[in-house]
């Protein structure tokens, strides 16, 4: 995300003027916006317009700032709806009529808030990172089916599906599935060569049961020869396989869990995710009195000066209530001040979403406190 302007305070008002510049930029900007947040930004409205032969409507580019009361995120399309109440003088709009204002990658807009908390300055300084990007790319591939996903710092995004249905290998059908088996993995190779950036792309994994994995990676070397795909010829030892139990996105967290690939995205905060993950999960086995999950008991904890790493769903902050989040970034700011360590989970990453599952807050503790654990603490903060 590129920053054209920026003019806050910590903790108090101001105002950024932003461009986002790729399908990732949009899910920081749907974490940074939120009701009651002030909008500018250009959109296109019919007006209806008289001329000789009678009435006629045209499209009129029209810069709005609205007061956001709704905002709507989609992910396949990179976009995102504000709804709300128009704050500009103009002619074609009432003030204080609702309207909708679309962004879109590459469209300018400016934000401005009441208060930029420490959780929206960091959120803005890692959208706006130019070392943030989709470095990992991952196909999911089982005969007749195949994702390809881009892992970066705060999403995973499946970019495509390809899916076949193979006759079985017996009796006469085998003719068959031999041509449908080498037109489905035309089809994936395709996808990768269309979806997957070299230029942004560290690795490309690819991963799943059985032996469809190594089939394909040995027909994408070959086709890449054959048809002269400079990208994948060059980038030839950056391509790797691994196993995975499904070709399901699900099963990205074992592939990112695994030594040589997190070796190869060892500074992506998507590993350092999962990485905290597994550790929570070996304390939780290893002595439960040590890892805590719920804001109930993570609050206590941390009251007392207990919590080594937190990790912290973005979900939990995507809330209009302002005393909730304000005692969740408090939390945050708490740990770092102690010496710990705050994680903020992406709900687009696989270890998001099992984070979610445990309430979308836990923590790994210094010392055990049994006492507490054994506590019913409310789970509301």
């Amino acid at each position: 995300m590129k920053l054209i302007h920026q003019s806050y305070v910590r903790n108090g008002a101001g105002e950024v003027k932003v461009v986002p510049e790729e399908a990732e930029d949009m899910w920081h900007v749907f974490n940074l916006v939120r009701d009651g947040d002030r909008v500018t930004g250009t959109t296109f409205r019919k007006v209806a317009k008289e001329s000789g032969t009678g009435a006629e409507s045209e499209r009129v580019k029209i810069r709005l700032t609205l007061q956001v009361e709704g905002v709507e995120f989609d992910p396949e399309g990179s976009s995102i709806r504000l709804k709300g109440r128009n704050l500009t003088e103009c002619e074609h709009i009432k003030l204080g009529a609702y309207h909708t204002l679309e962004l879109e990658p590459q469209r300018a807009f400016s934000l401005a808030k009441a208060c930029w908390d420490s959780l929206d300055i960091e959120r803005l300084r890692s959208a706006c990172d130019p070392q943030a990007s989709a470095d990992l790319a991952a196909l999911l591939i089982t005969e007749g089916l195949a994702h390809l996903c881009l892992v970066g710092s705060s999403t995973t995004l499946v970019r495509a599906k390809v899916e076949a249905n193979l006759p079985r290998k017996r009796g006469a059908a085998v003719a068959g599935y031999d041509k449908a088996w080498e037109k489905f993995m035309d089809q994936v190779l395709g996808a990768v060569v269309r979806h997957v950036d070299w230029s942004v792309v560290k690795c490309l994994v690819i991963a799943g049961p059985g032996f469809a994995k190594d089939t394909f990676k040995a027909y994408l070397e070959a086709e890449a020869v054959r048809r002269d795909v400079r990208p994948l010829v060059e980038n030839k030892a950056s391509i790797i396989t691994a196993q995975a139990s499904s070709a399901y996105k699900h099963s990205l967290k074992e592939v990112l869990a695994l030594p040589a690939i997190a070796g190869k995205i060892k500074d992506t905060k998507a590993a350092r995710e999962v990485a905290a993950l597994q550790e929570f999960y070996a304390m939780l086995g290893a002595d439960s009195s040590r890892a805590f999950y719920g804001p109930g008991h993570v609050l206590a904890a941390a009251e007392l000066g207990a919590v080594q790493t937190l990790l912290i769903s973005d979900k939990l902050f995507r809330i209009n209530d302002v005393a909730k989040r304000k005692k969740y970034a408090d939390l945050v700011e708490a740990v770092r001040e102690a010496g710990g360590e705050a994680l903020l989970f992406s709900s687009m990453h696989v270890s998001g979403e099992q984070l979610n599952n445990l309430s979308g807050i836990a923590a790994v503790l210094r010392f055990p406190l049994p006492e507490l654990e054994d506590q019913d603490i409310v789970e509301e903060v």
